[in-house]
């Protein structure tokens, strides 16, 4: 085998996977799935966005994490130098309507281009521009929406269609595109070329960084030319916890979703999985791991993020034994948190030499700025309600914190499960119960994602469709508030994994919750 990929999108994983069969890595793989991202799921992605990768090298063993997420703009600018941003609502479903703001003043400084891009310098085989080129082809000729991408485009449309530079894309006959139509990106087709060809500084320096900032900043935005030329990378290390005698990896601090996710995986190593999957014992102990999450994120939890030393205070033996007499003993707390639509694009991958890549990337729910002449569509992470919470305490210049978790689960120093998902808040119980289902119980991993998966929320109990209506009536009588869905929904996250099986062989796996894709590249 060269290698397996998962993505949200066929074409997606069908990049990466013809860069794994010409000899490339799992970060070639990944770069030339991510490029086709931004035309393939382009309401979720692109290059006006930022994201996380993690990368595991099999020649030493070693776990790194780049950190490409978006930072605060407004370098230069005057205090009050900025306009207010546009509110809209957004109906997700007949239970779910939020507000977002969005335009150019909700645009922060994006960061996929230089990620890639040094991700790429660090670790890629295959030149940088023959990774472009599906992605340009794609732009090009257009691509047909599948069922799950028009949904997205209709649920976003307010957004997507929001300016003319934007309605040339996403409605160029008056109306919003649908499920068979095409979508052809021909302005970011010409940018992708211009990166293939001159790299990263081009985005981030010269003609196209002026008239990325120059046209923010003529609408009101903060983005400055400054900011551009400033934003760099961050290597990280990757945050960890034993869990069944593997290692699970993932996204450090300043963002939050990998240090709880292993704070869960702690607790359940600690208390057991309760019983078989989809059982009544089992989703209570999920609950009461979720519950200990969210009570995590209490007074305090957002200032450690930033400053340091949340990992041993959250990781301490007493503290996580505290919290495994709770979850053995009692009820969760009915605790809550900001309930946020999933918007973010996760892929996986693992090569014949056992290198893993593990990216997730999003331009938030999009700002409704498509810069005229460049096809990049901007990011709207300042109209985001709890990033926008963080960056009034954070400098021009400072990372915005994430939910985003990149991860993989280390057997023996080698991969054993690359895994990410979208969802906000739900992408950590996403990623939570497909590790519990692949590592704990056993399960496949397209058997695994598929497997329905409970949300805890304000103190009830969602519960996808799909789950045994006999479990839940247990689960009930225990007296829980539990929300029976009818279906699977997109709501409970969008997840991509790749499985190193025990034998050697892989699987991968895309969240059919997102029209996700997985592919096994044989030699």
């Amino acid at each position: 085998m060269r290698g397996a990929i998962a993505a949200g999108h066929p074409l997606t994983a069908e990049a990466g996977a013809e860069v794994l069969a010409e000899g490339g890595n799992a970060v070639d793989a990944c770069l030339a799935a991510a490029f086709v991202s931004w035309v393939a799921e382009s309401p979720l992605t692109g290059p006006g966005g930022g994201g996380f990768l993690l990368v595991h090298r099999a020649r030493d063993g070693r776990s790194r994490l780049l950190d490409f997420f978006v930072s605060v703009p407004g370098a230069g600018l005057e205090s009050g130098a900025i306009s207010e941003m546009e509110t809209i609502d957004v109906d997700f479903d007949s239970s779910m309507t939020q507000a977002f703001g969005i335009g150019a003043a909700s645009v922060a400084v994006p960061g996929s281009v230089a990620g890639l891009e040094t991700a790429h310098r660090a670790y890629g085989r295959i030149p940088w521009a023959r990774l472009f080129e599906p992605a340009v082809r794609l732009a090009r000729d257009g691509i047909v929406l599948t069922p799950e991408q028009a949904y997205l485009h209709a649920i976003l449309d307010l957004i997507l269609r929001h300016t003319d530079s934007a309605r040339a894309i996403y409605g160029p006959a008056g109306e919003r595109l649908t499920a068979g139509d095409r979508l052809k990106m021909s302005d970011l087709a010409s940018t992708l070329e211009l990166l293939a060809d001159e790299g990263a500084g081009a985005f981030y320096q010269g003609p196209l960084a002026d008239r990325l900032a120059g046209h923010i900043r003529a609408e009101g935005g903060a983005l400055t030319r400054e900011d551009l030329g400033r934003y760099r990378v961050i290597w990280r290390r990757p945050i960890d916890a034993n869990f069944l005698g593997d290692r699970f990896v993932s996204n450090p601090p300043p963002s939050s979703g990998g240090a709880l996710i292993a704070y869960g995986l702690l607790l359940l190593d600690r208390v057991g999985l309760g019983g078989r999957p989809g059982s009544a014992a089992a989703i209570a102990r999920l609950v009461g791991v979720m519950g200990e999450q969210i009570l995590a994120r209490g007074p305090g939890f957002a200032r450690q993020l930033h400053g340091g030393g949340l990992a041993r205070q959250l990781y301490d033996d007493r503290r996580v034994a505290e919290a495994a007499a709770r979850l053995v003993n009692s009820r969760p707390p009915a605790t809550a948190e900001p309930a946020e639509p999933s918007r973010t694009t996760h892929i996986s991958v693992v090569d014949a030499d056992g290198n893993a890549a593990s990216l997730t990337a999003s331009t938030g729910s999009g700002s409704g700025v498509v810069v005229p002449g460049t096809g990049v569509h901007l990011n709207n992470m300042l109209g985001e309600h709890h990033l926008n919470l963080a960056r009034r305490r954070r400098q021009p210049g400072g990372r915005l914190t994430s939910m985003m978790a990149p991860s993989i689960v280390l057997r023996d120093a080698r991969p054993r499960l690359v895994v990410g998902s979208a969802g906000s808040s739900r992408l950590r119980g996403a990623i939570l119960q497909i590790v519990v289902n692949t590592i704990g119980h056993g399960l496949p991993v397209d058997e695994a994602i598929n497997a329905p998966r409970i949300h805890l929320e304000e103190g009830h109990v969602d519960c996808e469709g799909g789950s045994d209506p006999a479990e839940l009536d247990e689960f009930e009588r225990q007296g829980y508030d539990v929300v029976r869905w009818r279906r699977r929904n997109l709501y409970f996250g969008g997840a991509a994994a790749v499985e190193v099986r025990p034998d050697g062989t892989l699987a991968a796996a895309g969240d059919p919750r997102r029209g996700g894709h997985g592919i096994v590249v044989r030699g």
